[in-house]
């Protein structure tokens, strides 16, 4: 089976999942034709070479309009799980003659899964795409005690989020990967400065998602783990522990984080044929 190993030995982000994708030969406009069969728009995608120590990775990110540059490991609050740091809180709202102002909306997970759903995209691509933001509800009603029907998105309502988890889902279909297996996840330490004041990494709703997974964390200070990078792997991994010894690779890919670290601060992930997991 064509199986694709996520090396997280320096975290995972919905973003770098998807710019190592991108240097798996998927191509870019191949991933904006599938974004563009999303009814969201107010967007541009970075897509780039750079090397981060030494190794070239592929850094992908989604800018909305109006919006700076974003950095993609920042502290998640609650309903704001990405780059809440970096800029205002924009999100996508339909306003007349099909133009959208950016303002604060609250999206439920039956908006979010509608979203997707009315997207022309495979079967497969949807109900994945959907599950993972499923997981990410789950987590987040238990830390705030809802049950996840009723848990309102900020951040991950907005369209990054949205971009992210589908273009990952889609890039693994259009590269015919057919299993997945997680390395333990690295995590990062100390604490990060959200909106209730100061929370120990990993934050709570990420902790719930990785729960049953290996994690560990190291001096290195901050969060390497997002919601949706966590949310991601339990998903959609079926195996999760060191890399088998008996896995041979073919080729290796690299998907680059936004800070510079005092490690590599990309994604690596090995893709070969491997029996079932």
């Amino acid at each position: 089976m064509r199986t694709l190993y996520l090396d997280c030995f320096s975290g995972i982000s919905g973003n770098m999942f998807v710019g190592m994708m991108l240097q798996n030969d998927i191509s870019l406009e191949g991933l904006k034709e599938t974004f563009s069969r999303l009814p969201v728009s107010g967007y541009s995608l970075i897509c780039e070479p750079v090397v981060k120590q030494g190794i070239q990775a592929q850094y992908y990110d989604v800018v909305l309009d109006g919006e700076r540059a974003k950095h993609e490991h920042c502290c998640p609050d609650e309903h704001e799980y990405r780059r809440e740091h970096h800029h205002e809180h924009v999100h996508e709202h339909p306003h007349a003659h099909g133009h959208h102002h950016h303002v604060h909306v609250h999206r439920g997970l039956r908006e979010i899964k509608e979203i997707i759903e009315k997207a022309d995209l495979s079967a497969a691509v949807k109900a994945k795409s959907c599950a993972v933001f499923e997981t990410l509800a789950i987590a987040e009603g238990k830390v705030h005690g809802l049950p996840p029907e009723e848990v309102h998105f900020h951040e991950v309502g907005a369209v990054d989020c949205i971009l992210d988890i589908v273009g990952a889902v889609w890039a693994l279909e259009e590269s015919g990967i057919e299993q997945i297996g997680v390395s333990p996840l690295h995590t990062g330490s100390g604490f990060i400065q959200c909106a209730h004041g100061l929370m120990p990494v990993p934050a709570p709703a990420t902790a719930e998602i990785l729960t049953g997974l290996p994690f560990y964390g190291t001096a290195i200070d901050g969060e390497l783990v997002t919601p949706t990078g966590a949310a991601l792997v339990k998903t959609l991994a079926a195996y999760a522990g060191p890399r088998p010894e008996d896995f041979v690779h073919e080729r290796i890919i690299y998907g680059a984080g936004t800070k510079d670290l005092e490690i590599p601060n990309v994604l690596r992930g090995y893709i070969g044929e491997y029996k079932m997991f």
